[in-house]
C-alpha cells in the first residue's frame, strides 16, 4: 500500500511513515504496527526514487527516538501505578526489572529494536525500572539510528535487486522471522543454564 499512500498523499507521506514509526516505538498498546517490514519497503520505493532516502532517514529516526523517549516517560509515570493496582504484577517483579536495566539496560535498548514486539515494550520497562535517562537516551539515539539505517539502506540498496523485487512478499517474511532468532535462542540459552 506504500505505493498508493504516495500517489495519494505525496509529500505528506513522510509525516504518514513518521507517525506509524513513533507508536510502533512510542505506544505499548501499537506493537502490531510494522516496523522492520515498513522501513525496508520504504528504502525500496526510495531506490525507485519514489521517496527520498536522506529524508526517510531523518524523519523516521526521529520517529524512532522520539516513539521510545515517549514510551520511556509513560513507564516512568504510568507503569508504578499498572503495579500496584495490578492483580497480574506484583513488587517483586518491579525490583527485578530495575535490578536488570541497572546492570545490562544500554544493551537492551538497542537490541530490543530489532526484535517486534519486545523494542515496544523495552523503553516502557527502561522507564518503570528507573533506569537514569541519560543513559537510556544515549542508547535509544544509538539503536534508533542503528535500526532505521540497516533496514532502509537494506531496502535502498538490494530492493531493486530482480530477485528481490520479483520475491517482495518472501523477502518481508524473512525479515520478520529472522527478527524472531536472538529472542528465540536466548530463550534456548536460558532453559539450557536452568536445567
Amino acid at each position: 500500500y506504500i505505493g498508493i499512500i504516495i500517489q495519494n498523499y505525496g509529500i505528506f507521506t513522510y509525516f504518514i511513515v513518521f507517525l506509524i514509526i513513533f507508536l510502533e516505538s512510542g505506544m505499548v498498546l501499537t506493537p502490531f504496527l510494522p516496523g522492520d517490514s515498513l522501513i525496508f519497503v520504504l528504502g525500496v520505493f526510495a531506490a525507485q526514487n519514489m521517496l527520498n532516502v536522506f529524508s526517510l532517514f531523518i524523519f523516521l529516526s526521529l520517529a524512532a527516538v522520539l516513539g521510545d523517549t515517549a514510551n520511556y516517560w509513560i513507564g516512568k509515570y504510568f507503569g508504578g501505578k499498572v503495579f500496584s493496582k495490578s492483580l497480574l504484577f506484583r513488587k517483586d517483579y518491579l525490583e527485578k526489572t530495575e535490578r536488570f536495566y541497572e546492570k545490562y539496560g544500554g544493551k537492551t535498548i538497542i537490541l530490543a529494536r530489532f526484535i517486534p514486539i519486545i523494542r515496544t515494550f523495552a523503553p516502557f520497562v527502561a522507564g518503570l525500572g528507573k533506569m537514569d535517562y541519560a543513559k537510556f537516551l544515549a542508547f535509544n539515539v544509538i539503536g534508533g539510528i542503528a535500526w532505521v539505517s540497516i533496514f532502509l539502506f537494506a531496502g535502498y540498496f538490494f530492493g531493486t535487486v530482480p530477485f528481490v523485487e520479483k520475491n517482495m512478499t518472501l523477502v518481508i517474511f524473512f525479515i520478520i522471522l529472522t527478527s524472531f532468532i536472538p529472542p528465540i535462542i536466548e530463550y534456548m540459552r536460558h532453559k539450557r543454564n536452568s536445567t
